[in-house]
Formats: structure tokens, sequence, C-alpha cells
């Protein structure tokens, strides 16, 4: 695969870059005959982000998107394996389990080093090196740059989290990827456009590895981590159809979000 392939980017007009690392479900056919039934179904894809956000790019955003899965190599999660939140359980760089702890290979398949190299080299630095490329084109046309990560999940994950996850969570790094004030207003924004809703800040999910890596205030570049319980659009389980009474009422707040953050200028 080619970049092209690898990724597709929008550029727009504006100081906001959208990343969507894990809405991907293309499985190369190298990988294919790997995987194990579970993993062929690609179950925890962020499913349906890239339609979510398709307003944003009305209003100027750019717009970032792998086209293979994260079980072929997660781009949200560093080079080097580390895990994002010690002495809790997630899924690694090449994931070997769903995130409810099924194997996605099949017996004596999981990658190796090599193979793990192999996916970064093809796959994981092209997406990088296109995210940094365009931060710094956006940042060289208006003196900074906004990055959202737009993310999904399951809202009840008992490998991973307990109880039933809010419907908002964003995740700024604990404050380290973007002016605290305006997470602050992002959460308020999202509390009172959807009270019944929960949302929560740098509560479970904190940001993941780009979150943490090019958020950088002081460079310049403020970035947020929003994490969608899934049930707040869409149905849980197979085969994961968008619900239109509940995107109905989640795109408008989304767009309030967005077009808040596009609004922030950094002093």
């Amino acid at each position: 695969m080619n970049d092209e392939t690898v990724f597709s980017l929008q550029q727009g007009t504006g100081p906001l870059l959208i990343s969507m690392p894990h809405v991907g479900t293309h499985l190369p056919a190298d990988i294919r005959p790997q995987l194990s039934e579970t993993g062929l179904a690609v179950d925890d894809t962020d499913w349906h982000i890239e339609a979510l956000y398709d307003f944003s790019i009305g209003l100027g955003a750019s717009y970032l998107q792998p086209t293979c899965s994260r079980y072929v190599v997660d781009l949200n999660r560093p080079a080097d394996g580390a895990n994002l939140y010690p002495g809790q359980n997630t899924t690694g760089l090449c994931p070997l389990t769903t995130f409810d702890g099924v194997p996605l290979y099949r017996e004596a398949c999981e990658p190796d080093e090599a193979e793990i190299q192999r996916r970064l080299a093809l796959y994981w630095h092209p997406y990088h090196n296109a995210l940094q490329a365009e931060l710094a084109r956006i940042k060289a046309r208006h003196g900074y740059a906004l990055l959202w990560e737009a993310h999904s999940i399951r809202s009840v994950i008992p490998r991973l989290f307990e109880g039933t996850l809010p419907v908002f969570n964003f995740g700024t790094a604990d404050g380290a990827s973007c002016d605290p004030a305006v997470a602050q207003g992002l959460l308020a924004t999202a509390q009172a456009r959807m009270p019944d809703l929960p949302a929560v800040l740098n509560d479970r999910f904190k940001g993941g590895y780009i979150t943490r890596t090019y958020g950088n205030p002081a460079q310049g570049v403020h970035a947020v981590q929003l994490e969608l319980a899934q049930r707040g659009y869409m149905e849980e389980v197979p085969p994961y159809a968008l619900d239109d009474q509940r995107v109905a009422r989640l795109k408008p707040v989304l767009q309030a979000l967005i077009e808040a953050f596009m609004g922030f200028r950094p002093v």
C-alpha cells in the first residue's frame, strides 16, 4: 500500500485538524489469513465517526483518517508499545485480543517483532508523518494549530473500565495538551446542550498517544480527545447501525463543540 491508500487527508482552510485513527476497517490480504473469525469482524472499530463529523469539512477543518483497522496497528499507541494507562487493562500496539479479551489471531499466528516493525513502517509512520506535516502546515498559516482526536467506544467493557461509560469523555492529558480553560468550556457546552447525557474531563480516557504527543500549548498546538460512548448515536451490537434519532440529537452538539474549539485563539 502507498501513502495514498494507507490514509486519506482532506486539507481545510481553518486552524483545526480532526484525526480519526480508529475508523479504518480494512484488513490487508497478507494479514487476513492469520486472524480469527473474531479478528475479521473488526468489532472494536470507532464506528461511524467520520459520518458524525462530516459537517466539519464545511467549517474549514482538515480531516485525517486511516484505511486499515486498529487490529493491524493501533495508531494511537506509542511505537514502543508502552502502556498509556499503567496499572489498567488496555490493548497494545498490535492488539492480540479484543477489548473483551477474546483472541484476534489463530493459534501460533500472532505477529512477532519483525512483523510489528513491518506494520509500523507501512501504516503507523505514514499516518503520523501526515499528521505532523498537516499540523505544521496549519501552524505556518495561522500561527497555531488545533487538533481534535475523534474516537468512540462501547459503553460497557468490564475489562477496561467499571460500570457504564459517560457519553462525552474529554481528554487533555490532565491539562497538558490544551489550555485548561478551553477544555472546561467544552465540557460545560456538552453538559449544557445535553444535560441528560453525562460528560467528564480527564477521567478514564485522558487522551491517547496522539493527544499526549502533539498537544503542546507552549508550541502553539492545542489538542483535545473526545471519546464518545457509542450508545449516544448507534446500536452497540452488530451490525452496529446508526440510530437516526440519536444522531440528530448528537450532531448539533458536536458541531457546537467544534465551532467553540475553532473559535479559540491562543494568546
